[in-house]
């Protein structure tokens, strides 16, 4: 009884390991080589398989998806003996499970090992500035020699990417200064064009304001010349609607004489000839007789009055010439002798010192 059960309870225990060891069920995306009696048989493909246990192997499943593998950074020396090193990430997929089973031992280490070996071949014709700048060269070429590589080991290579690449420390920091240089470049380009700009803008608006402002002054200048025109063509025409007769002219002369010698800026002061006669025409003015008129027939002043009041004419004129003398030091040169006609003048002491003299003034310190 006991040999029995024992014998049925093996028997019944063998045959669920053979069942287990004949029904294979692979999972989607997967896929099993068999190997019958040491020898490849056949690929187990996704879903329920069935093969003959204790006679048929199945071998680790393969990963049918695509695979990703990043690799450790390598030194790689450039064209320009500088070492970088550089990070490289590889995308493969498994095509054929047969031979990435059987025509390599490690497809992994071999893709790792013909990336390094490939990309020190090309990163050795490129110096820095090259291999830093053209990552997308470097990625097709690895892609085409790799893809054409594993082929045979039943891989394709979908994308080769470089992550990273790493100069030296003194390289870095040689970069950075320039690239640092570069950017105080733009940056004092930059200002420079601004102040430019505002120069111009400055310059364009002063020379609006100044074209501006001229022809404001232009404008004032021309209405100032045209008022001064109008008043002097009024008082032209006042002057002669009122017919002045010479003795107010010469009267009127001799109160502009101090004003000849107010300006600060003259240095000298000519004292005309025509004094002599403006003076002369003062004092016939007040010792000539008046025509008979009803003021003049009414006056009862004596002659005497009058020969006063010509005298105090003629201080007034000495006045005069005393306080255009008197805005600053002079020399006074001798004129010619009056005519003889003047001798007879009560004035005549009086022409003889303002006779034409020429009052010069010392030049400002």
């Amino acid at each position: 009884m006991d040999a029995a059960l024992i014998a049925g309870i093996f028997v019944v225990l063998l045959a669920v390991i053979t069942i287990l060891k004949a029904v294979r069920i692979v999972p989607q995306a997967r896929a099993g080589n068999v190997e019958r009696l040491g020898r490849y048989h056949r690929t187990l493909g996704p879903g329920l398989n069935f093969v003959i246990p204790y006679v048929d192997r199945v071998r680790p499943m393969l990963d049918l998806r695509e695979q990703v593998v990043s690799f450790q950074p390598q030194p790689v020396i450039t064209e320009d003996n500088l070492v970088v090193d550089i990070d490289t990430v590889l995308y493969f997929q498994v095509t054929d499970p047969r031979a990435a089973e059987y025509e390599i031992a490690n497809f992994i280490q071999g893709v790792e090992q013909l990336t390094v070996t490939t990309l020190r071949n090309v990163v050795g014709g490129m110096d820095l500035e090259s291999t830093l700048t053209s990552r997308d060269t470097i990625n097709s070429q690895l892609r085409g020699v790799l893809d054409e590589a594993t082929g045979k080991w039943g891989i394709r290579v979908n994308r080769v990417e470089i992550k990273a690449i790493d100069p030296p420390r003194t390289i870095k920091e040689a970069m950075e200064k320039q690239m640092r240089a570069e950017r105080d470049k733009r940056a004092a380009i930059l200002t420079a064009e601004g102040f430019r700009q505002s120069q111009i803008l400055t310059a364009e608006g002063e020379k609006q304001s100044a074209i501006l402002r001229a022809e404001g002054e232009r404008t004032s200048a021309i209405l100032k010349a045209e008022g001064q025109s109008q008043a002097i063509d009024e008082v032209f025409q006042a002057v002669h609607r009122n017919d002045p007769d010479p003795k107010l002219l010469a009267y009127q002369y001799l109160q502009v004489l101090p004003q000849l010698a107010q300006g600060e800026g003259n240095t000298f002061w000519v004292i005309p000839s025509e004094v002599t006669s403006a003076l002369q025409g003062v004092s016939r003015a007040f010792t000539e007789s008046l025509p008979q008129s009803p003021a003049t027939r009414e006056d009862t002043r004596p002659r005497t009055a009058a020969r006063k009041e010509a005298a105090n004419a003629v201080q007034a004129a000495e006045e005069a010439i005393a306080d255009a003398e008197d805005s600053g030091p002079r020399q006074l040169g001798a004129a010619p002798a009056a005519p003889a006609a003047a001798a007879a003048d009560p004035l005549a002491d009086l022409t003889e010192e303002t006779a034409t003299h020429r009052v010069r003034r010392p030049e400002n310190p």
